[in-house]
């Protein structure tokens, strides 16, 4: 579904997702061009606060015992300089504005970003039940020479009420003796390209175990910061129905054409149904009843 999260999430149905599994743009790290866009905020109390409001409202749309899957990346004060300096081995980062140091911080401190959400949202009434370490094999090299180079990012479980729907068994790893072990909370995963205009989507293996862990074949999976469309894509090839939201168009007709593509290969995938928060008096068939199954996006 095309438009801003917070007039798209408000149109859906109470309770009518399974599982979330989500990456909203990280803050101060990239300008996507786009306005109405989240990460831009000029203050970090500002962006966890939207965060928090945004995330409230997919708690209202997931069910009781369903789960959310949230990825968030860290990172610096910014000295209180006004831009971000190119840089050669990761060009994606040069933006033209940057905010100022949160009050408290000072030059070169880690933000500290993906914990103040997570306690942000914690407070807010969210169970927090895991922080899983996503560790990058293949992390892109940094320009820095005093500290070292970071090489994961957090993925947070968190839960709506203190029991949930949650399979064990769709997450066990080999152990050393040749059985079977619970799922560690470190992941070892490579970043992959997004073929796509989006430059910072997550990889699917990311999504997978999240997605097997939380929802049975025909469940609804929400990501509600489509991007690419990683978390479509999977859902579809584990026959799971889906619902995305994404602000940028490109980013839409590109997720779209992964979908198409992916289809080609594997059982048809019906035609996702396109739609902008801006149109008045219509709305897609799951908004109107959630006992209607259908793949939108």
């Amino acid at each position: 579904m095309e438009g801003d999260v917070t007039e798209v999430l408000p149109r859906l149905v109470s309770e009518s997702v399974q599982c979330v599994v989500t990456s909203p743009p990280y803050w101060g790290l990239r300008d996507y061009g786009i306005e109405g866009q989240i990460g831009l905020e000029p203050t970090l109390a500002g962006y966890i606060h939207k965060l928090t409001s945004i995330f409230a409202e997919v708690r209202r749309v997931l069910k009781p015992n369903g789960i959310l899957w949230l990825n968030i990346g860290d990172g610096f004060t910014s000295g209180n300089r006004g831009w971000r300096a190119p840089d050669k081995k990761n060009p994606n980062r040069a933006m033209s504005v940057r905010p100022d140091n949160p009050p408290g911080l000072k030059d070169k401190d880690l933000l500290g970003v993906p914990w103040r959400l997570a306690f942000a949202l914690q407070a807010d009434g969210w169970f927090l039940r895991s922080d899983i370490i996503w560790h990058k094999p293949n992390a892109m090299p940094e320009s820095v020479k005093d500290r070292p180079t970071r090489a994961h990012e957090y993925l947070f479980m968190f839960t709506k009420e203190e029991r949930y729907s949650y399979n064990a068994e769709g997450l066990m790893e080999d152990a050393d003796d040749g059985g079977k072990r619970n799922c560690r909370s470190v992941w070892s995963i490579n970043t992959t390209p997004t073929n796509g205009s989006h430059i910072a989507g997550f990889p699917q293996e990311l999504v997978e175990p999240c997605i097997l862990a939380s929802t049975k074949p025909d469940d609804f999976v929400l990501d509600a910061f489509f991007g690419c469309g990683t978390v479509g894509l999977v859902a579809v090839r584990l026959k799971r129905q889906f619902i995305g939201v994404e602000l940028n168009p490109v980013y839409l007709d590109d997720a779209m054409r992964l979908l198409e593509r992916q289809s080609q290969t594997a059982e048809p995938l019906k035609r996702p149904v396109r739609y902008s928060a801006k149109q008045n008096g219509h709305q897609p068939a799951f908004l109107d009843a959630a006992s209607k199954r259908r793949h939108v996006s």
